[in-house]
């Protein structure tokens, strides 16, 4: 079907994980919502170890990177270096934001030895380590950044709650050197923790920390997930 849109979701389908069966069922109904029609694809970790461009040129519009764990780190970070490197539309939530950041901090910016606490807790260079309190669970206030893109895909409100299910964080000490470079930190909580990021130079890169696709509804469909669908229907459409 030529208006089908087909979008590539990175990492390992779990159909007991929560975040797993709410990503699905938030994609399709924010579609239904639009007036779209769309086919959802899980891309395996371990597939993307090689042959990556092969894969990701399959006939995709537009890539979300799914939150929990990943059989192949690696795997996934040559997905997101492909995705980005290529413009293609993106969110990463949760463990998806967390190897966006890893991605984008050893291959755009050339830390190579960055390291995520969780499967390096003894490494010298920890990107991505333990928050200072877990999120797992928990609704939290993220407040926008007036000047960002992605303040107005929330119709321009300054605050929003979302929910959390993670325990790890961007460390403070790698902060403006991602800023600085144009991953825009555009979201942070009470505290100022980086909660959203934003590749300004992309027509659509977003990373959270939250999942938004935990909170939308189809009588409420998730903004941030609507604005990514609207980019993927564009990258479709001019593809």
């Amino acid at each position: 079907m030529e208006n089908l849109i087909r979008i590539g979701i990175i990492g390992d389908y779990d159909a007991n994980r929560p975040s797993h069966i709410a990503t699905n069922e938030a994609l399709n109904h924010c579609a239904k919502h639009m007036g779209i029609d769309i086919s959802l694809q899980w891309l395996g970790t371990e597939s993307l170890e090689r042959d990556v461009e092969k894969i990701m040129m399959n006939g995709f519009d537009g890539f979300w990177c799914s939150p929990g764990e990943y059989k192949s780190p690696d795997g996934a970070i040559n997905a997101i270096r492909f995705v980005r490197e290529n413009d293609f539309p993106f969110i990463g939530t949760c463990g998806g934001f967390q190897y966006t950041v890893i991605e984008y901090v050893r291959n755009k910016l050339g830390l190579l030895d960055v390291q995520h606490e969780e499967y390096s807790p003894n490494a010298k260079s920890l990107l991505i380590s333990l928050l200072s309190c877990s999120l797992v669970g928990e609704t939290r206030k993220v407040y926008l950044d007036k000047s960002s893109a992605v303040y107005k895909y929330y119709d321009e409100e300054s605050v929003t709650e979302e929910r959390f299910s993670c325990r790890f964080g961007i460390k403070e000490d790698y902060r403006k050197l991602i800023d600085d470079s144009g991953f825009r930190v555009v979201g942070v909580d009470e505290n100022g923790e980086v909660r959203i990021l934003d590749l300004v130079h992309n027509r659509f890169f977003v990373a959270t920390l939250f999942q938004p696709q935990l909170s939308s509804t189809p009588e409420n469909p998730h903004k941030l997930i609507l604005a990514f669908l609207s980019a993927v229907v564009q990258a479709h459409q001019t593809r």
